[in-house]
């Protein structure tokens, strides 16, 4: 029987601000979606969170058995959104003369890079919006067609108040039509709209606008929240389980997910809504103008005026997951040494395991412990409870190692089982101490390849020299000989 039939999850709904059990649509399936990057600049550490928090989700959701495809996008057209008076993607490849495209590219790479350093994985699809243009202006199409959408000078925006004759726009924020008309800003093309509230499906582009595609209304760019209304129902179907965000995306980007999808499928989209909350740095919001600011590469490698030393990706999650996703979190040098403690606590006690003593009688209760950290992670993915549990789990460790306490073998093998489970597995820490051993294995291993390949080469054994070489691209390792000599890249 899989686990997750003996586990039963809570989870805080934004829709109806209540935790509720989870039910899946399909018995033993998640379909999870979450807001991805607009790749315009490094990813912002903010996101980072947001990010690792539904990692972490996703995680659990794996180790209790469930099959989970899990959706996020890549925002690569550079929308305009009620906040912007600029095409973020367009300004950028302006400014380093490069192509829209170039800057998707570069930035699509070092959000992967920072992911894969922080331990993510990967999910299940990550579609982009170009991918999907010809989707877009079909949705776009349809909720014309529904009569929930006008044409005006080449644009086509969504009728709000239309749509509020027989929905709700404002059942997630809690917003009432009123509030959206007095916190509508003036922006390009708010003439064109019947009502200020009413937001953007498709934009006629502008001459300077680099980014353009075809449509039956003109050559333009699709509204921003469009995107993810299609995508998500695309490969997830028009009723899924799960769709997550950062807070700020509540509204108006989720408020009007909604709406579009309620305009072109006639039903709700999501059943739960999840939101991450804010990370804030020394008490204060990360500001780039202020200097109040640090990107995630910056914590590891140290190269900032902000932190005292470098700290490492896994203390670095260790240290996001000490706070619930939706607490606001606030970054600081005296909580990243504290947490770096605390990550060395729990990594000593865990490779302590293989010299402990077995005994007769154990004088903890594993299997107790054991679903305390399930009800834990069962409350809304309460990682802080989960973290005091597995410290338990460590205080008994250390019991055994001074003889004040004993385990007996079944006990000791379901304890480690668990341990290694909720700490590497759902959490997604990583024991760095063997992280650099089997490193500093693989770089001498692949040296001594290099080595061998060299003497191949020198002996006239080409065959031998291109089956190393070729071998090695098989196993994503990439040589490059130079006038120093070869020298080796994992890919």
């Amino acid at each position: 029987m899989n686990t997750y039939q003996n586990q039963q999850i809570r989870i805080q709904n934004s829709l109806t601000g209540k935790k509720e059990l989870f039910k899946p649509i399909v018995d033993g399936f998640v379909g999870m979606y979450v807001c991805g990057p607009t790749v315009y600049s490094n990813v912002h550490l903010g996101n980072v969170r947001t990010f690792m928090s539904f990692d972490m989700i996703y995680r659990y959701f794996l180790h209790l058995g469930y099959k989970v495809r899990y959706v996020r996008n890549i925002t690569d057209a550079g929308h305009l959104t009620d906040d912007d008076s600029e095409d973020k993607i367009s300004t950028k490849a302006r400014l380093e003369k490069l192509e829209p495209m170039e800057i998707v590219q570069k930035y699509t790479v070092d959000f992967h890079e920072i992911l894969r350093r922080y331990n993510f994985l990967a999910p299940s699809i990550e579609p982009t919006a170009t991918g999907h243009i010809v989707e877009q202006i079909e949705a776009v199409q349809k909720i014309i067609d529904n009569g929930l959408a006008y044409i005006a000078n080449g644009s086509v925006y969504f009728d709000v108040l239309k749509y509020n004759e027989t929905n709700n726009y404002g059942i997630l924020s809690k917003r009432v039509i009123e509030d959206a008309i007095e916190n509508t800003r003036a922006l390009d093309g708010q003439s064109d709209k019947k009502n200020p509230q009413d937001f953007a499906l498709w934009k006629r582009a502008e001459p300077e606008h680099i980014q353009r595609w075809n449509s039956p209304w003109s050559e333009g760019f699709p509204g921003w929240h469009l995107e993810c209304t299609v995508m998500s129902t695309k490969y997830l179907g028009d009723q899924f389980d799960i769709h997550g965000g950062g807070m700020d995306l509540k509204f108006p980007h989720h408020e009007c997910e909604i709406a579009q999808a309620e305009a072109c499928n006639h039903k709700a989209p999501v059943n739960y809504w999840m939101h991450t909350n804010m990370l804030n740095l020394n008490g204060k919001k990360m500001s780039k103008s202020t200097g109040n600011h640090l990107l995630p590469q910056e914590i590891y490698s140290g190269d900032n005026n902000i932190l005292s030393k470098a700290f490492s990706p896994s203390v670095t999650r260790f240290f996001n997951m000490q706070a619930h996703y939706s607490s606001i979190l606030d970054l600081s040098n005296d909580a990243l040494l504290a947490s770096e403690k605390g990550h060395k606590r729990l990594m000593d006690a865990i490779d302590s395991l293989k010299n402990i003593k077995i005994g007769e009688t154990s004088s903890f209760n594993v299997d107790a412990w054991k679903q305390k950290c399930y009800d834990a992670m069962n409350d809304d993915f309460n990682t802080p409870i989960l973290i005091a549990n597995l410290f338990d789990a460590v205080k008994f460790i250390n019991q055994i190692k001074d003889n004040k306490a004993t385990i007996t073998n079944d006990d000791f093998d379901l304890l480690k089982t668990s341990l290694n489970a909720f700490v590497f597995d759902v959490l997604g820490l990583m024991n760095e101490a063997t992280a650099d051993t089997n490193s500093d294995t693989l770089s001498g291993t692949i040296e001594l390849l290099i080595k061998l390949r060299a003497e191949a080469k020198a002996n006239k054994e080409y065959a031998i020299s291109d089956q190393i070489r070729n071998e090695l691209i098989a196993l994503g390792v990439q040589l490059k000989d130079g006038r120093e000599g070869t020298t080796f890249s994992l890919q």
